[in-house]
Formats: structure tokens, C-alpha cells, sequence
């Protein structure tokens, strides 16, 4: 497969990243054999170089744990995998039915998660994250949805002090990347506008943007941001191309459940219904376009996807590899369906 650098890491990616969260049993609890062979098709479809994104609020560290058994029981040379862990989050002893660190979504844990944003709690993240992975290392880290983080402040107060917890995390990160304990430090999160924020502060070297850069949606000042991280030598991953399944015949769109009710939700389902009737003219699956455009925006070196089924590990991959005719796209202006400013 053909590998891209990702920014100035010095590191080569495929096309895609592969997300994990099912591997910590979100939404449905899988066999541990059922897992490894998610991750064993995932490595037969995108050698010599195949790429993971986890993080230890998956599953209370239960994705790392099994990403790690799977690599581990595939004697997969290390040197072929690269991790990127997603750190904020640390296992606590389960107390109850269910852990409480996000409530409803995942299956059969038996450890709970803790918010640690702070210099030292990175720092154990990250030591939680290599022994969860057993021998395989994280490569690229960095703090997981700090938009959220900050989001819980309650005055203006309150969020300039969570937003120096932010910055004491990234030293920290900055701290393991001095040692060489991790190649890259970089940012994932839902609001991307928290990424220039924290960009005039850390000198990122990868950023993972989510539900922002979409074939319904790419604001311009999204697009001439992620232009000067491409100019900067900055890699770019793109995840959440499907705007939480709603691109795809899904009922949330950005992780919340909508209807039709408003003027705003009409037009989406409108403009979905519009899609889904040009990609049956063009004999094109809606989620490959949702891919390709995602790959189109400055600076993008993958997308992020995930499965629970290992047969359809091969269809992700080939969405990322085979590019659509350039009608396709032509269509898609005429008729209204991409911004004037759209990459394609």
C-alpha cells in the first residue's frame, strides 16, 4: 500500500487509520477472537505500514488491552505498526454495574475511567498505554478532546484554568517527545476551532479533526486553516467523515439524535436525500464519497475508520485507495451539493 508522510514525524501512514473504539466494546461487546481479527485483516490490507488510533477512554483501556493481545498473538513486527494514543483517561476500579465515566455506550467493562488533564496525569496515561498494549508503543500521543475538557467550565474563570491544565498536559507531551518516547504530539477534537487555540501555544505535529471537515459540511475558514497547518509541515488526520452515521442513512448527526422538526434538520435530510439520489445515479456507495472528499482537504494524509465486522475491513481500505470521476463531483457542484470553496 502507499505510504504518506504525516507531517514532519518522520513517520509514513497508509490512507487510513483505524479507530479501535470497537475494540473496547462500544455498543457491543465482541470475542476476543472476533477482535483479533479485525486487527489481523486490518494488517493483511495495508502493509508493510499499518496504523492505529486508540485511546485509553476506549473502553477503559480494554482497546489498547486487546489492539495489544491481537498484535501480540499475530506476531506483528513492531516496526510495522504505529499507535496513536489518545491520552486523558486512566483506569479505576469498577464500582457498580456499569462504569460511569461515559454512561450507556460501553459493553462488559471491568474497570471505570478517570479524567487526568495535568502534567503528571499525561505522564501516567501514557505509561497506562504502553503496558495496556503489551510490548507495542505509542508513537504519536496526545490529549484527547480538550474541547470537551474546557466545555465544562462554568465561567470565564474557571475555563482559563482548565485551559492551563490543557497546556500543562501538552508540556508534558512535549516532555516525552524531548526524550524521544514519542515521535509526534498532536490534537484530536469535535470543535476544531479549540485547535488554533491551543496551536499558538504547543507547536503541534499532527492534528486529528472530527465531524468538521465533511462532504455536507467544510467551511471555508476550516479549509484555509488546515491550508497553513499543510504549510507548516503539520500531518492532518481526518476522522467522523460520516457526521456520526447521518451521511450514511444514520439518525445522529454530530452524536445527536435528529428529526426533520426544524428548518435547519429539514435541509440536512433534504441535502442527504439529494446525495443519496446522485451517488444511485453514479452506482457510487455514499460512505466512499463521505471518504474521498475527505481525503481532498489540504494537508490530509488519512481518514480514520472503524468496523465491528472484519469483512468489511477490505471495503474501508479500498474507500480510502480508489479515487471517483471527476462527473462525480461536477454533479455534485450542479446541483448544489458542495460549497463554492469545496476542495473537489
Amino acid at each position: 500500500m502507499k505510504l504518506r508522510p504525516l507531517g514532519n514525524t518522520g513517520i509514513k501512514v497508509p490512507s487510513i487509520v483505524f479507530g479501535t473504539s470497537t475494540l473496547g466494546n462500544l455498543f457491543t461487546a465482541l470475542d476476543p477472537k472476533e477482535k483479533e481479527a479485525i486487527v489481523k485483516e486490518s494488517i493483511r490490507h495495508t502493509q508493510p505500514q499499518t496504523f492505529f488510533d486508540s485511546a485509553g477512554k476506549y473502553g477503559a483501556g480494554l482497546a489498547l488491552e486487546s489492539l495489544g493481545n491481537a498484535l501480540n498473538a499475530l506476531n506483528v513486527p513492531k516496526d510495522q505498526v504505529v499507535v496513536s494514543n489518545k491520552l486523558g483517561w486512566v483506569r479505576s476500579p469498577l464500582v457498580g454495574d456499569e462504569p460511569q465515566f461515559e454512561k450507556g455506550v460501553w459493553r462488559d467493562l471491568k474497570h471505570d475511567a478517570v479524567q487526568k488533564i495535568s502534567y503528571n496525569g499525561i505522564l501516567e496515561c501514557f505509561e497506562e498505554g504502553n503496558e495496556l498494549l503489551q510490548g507495542y508503543s505509542t508513537q504519536l500521543a496526545s490529549v484527547h478532546d480538550p474541547d470537551e475538557y474546557l466545555a465544562k467550565a462554568t465561567s470565564a474563570e474557571e475555563e482559563k484554568a482548565l485551559f492551563e491544565d490543557v497546556l500543562e498536559a501538552y508540556r508534558a507531551l512535549e516532555d516525552l517527545k524531548k526524550k524521544g518516547l514519542v515521535k509526534g504530539i498532536g490534537v484530536g477534537a469535535k470543535d476544531w476551532k479549540v485547535i488554533p487555540r491551543i496551536y499558538e501555544h504547543i507547536k503541534l505535529d499532527w492534528v486529528m479533526f472530527a465531524n468538521s471537515m465533511t462532504i455536507h459540511s467544510h467551511p471555508q475558514e476550516l479549509l484555509q486553516f488546515m491550508q497553513k497547518l499543510s504549510d507548516d509541515g503539520v500531518g492532518i488526520l481526518n476522522s467522523a467523515v460520516f457526521q456520526s452515521g447521518f451521511l450514511v442513512g444514520g439518525d445522529y448527526y454530530d452524536y445527536q439524535l435528529i428529526k426533520p422538526d426544524s428548518p435547519e434538520n429539514k435541509a440536512r435530510f433534504e441535502w442527504r436525500e439529494q446525495f443519496f439520489a446522485l451517488c444511485k445515479e453514479f452506482e457510487i456507495p455514499p460512505a466512499h464519497a463521505c471518504v474521498q472528499f475527505g481525503l481532498s482537504a489540504p494537508g490530509v494524509a488519512c481518514v480514520a475508520l472503524s468496523t465491528s465486522d472484519p469483512a468489511k475491513v477490505k471495503r474501508n481500505v479500498d474507500a480510502t485507495e480508489k479515487t471517483l470521476p471527476a462527473e462525480f463531483w461536477a454533479a455534485m457542484h450542479e446541483r448544489g451539493l458542495l460549497h463554492e470553496h469545496s476542495p473537489l
